[in-house]
């Protein structure tokens, strides 16, 4: 494990030198770490010219690697300078401060779009817990709970409420993209990926979300990785 270590400091301290220029970003696994994508949206929506480390999840010291970038030894961790900045929220609102568009120009908008924001970072946990993100998984079935329910009726209800009173200034749920659609994104994935639908103004938001290139650049990554993460591999096709 001593060896393991020194070699991989001398591999960050090389990555690191080569990006000393460029903020960099640490992510996970593509197909099945939703907070690396939220936070890699961001950063392409904010056109931040940034380097991208890939560390596979739940390998033989993975949490080594980490180590050296992420106090919380989680995905995403962000190094700007001499600064890091770990957790999805804490990446936003600091890349905020410099991009201020990331979130709605509108006080209002904003507190609704931080407030959805939030409630996606803590909850949803009957749903997050039994439908995992798997973005090559397809056509998969998991029973339902109510509690798995109540969630997916919320979601719904925050993109229709949302895209029906926006429905007018842009395809976002407020209309131009925001940080509130990068913390959302996943769950796209996850409601393509357990078949979970409906028509109307909740469909056409996935499909506005699928559309976006920045999504489709991170499924054609998730569809290069080898790594099978078993307790993300759930349902039944």
């Amino acid at each position: 494990m001593l060896k393991l270590g020194i070699l991989w400091s001398h591999v960050v301290e090389v990555n690191l030198g080569a990006a000393m220029n460029k903020p960099l970003l640490i992510v996970g696994n593509k197909n099945y770490s939703s907070w690396s994508l939220r936070a890699w949206l961001m950063l392409k929506h904010a056109s931040v010219d940034f380097e991208e480390m890939r560390v596979a999840l739940q390998v033989p010291g993975y949490q080594l690697k980490l180590s050296y970038f992420s106090p919380s030894g989680k995905v995403p961790a962000y190094r700007d300078g001499e600064l890091t900045v770990w957790d999805s929220l804490s990446i936003a609102e600091y890349l905020h401060e410099s991009y201020p568009n990331l979130w709605p120009a509108d006080r209002a908008a904003r507190a609704i779009a931080r407030s959805i924001s939030a409630e996606m970072h803590s909850g949803f946990t009957a749903l997050r817990s039994a439908m995992p993100m798997n973005i090559r998984g397809r056509g998969r079935h998991v029973a339902t709970t109510p509690e798995i329910d109540a969630d997916i009726a919320r979601i719904r209800n925050i993109w229709r409420d949302l895209r029906t009173l926006y429905s007018g200034t842009g395809p976002w749920l407020f209309g131009d993209y925001c940080i509130a659609d990068a913390m959302f994104a996943p769950v796209v994935f996850r409601f393509l990926t357990y078949r979970i639908f409906e028509e109307g103004v909740v469909d056409e938001y996935m499909k506005t979300v699928m559309r976006d290139p920045f999504m489709q650049e991170w499924v054609k990554a998730s569809e290069l990785e080898h790594e099978v993460l078993v307790l993300n591999e759930v349902g039944i096709a």
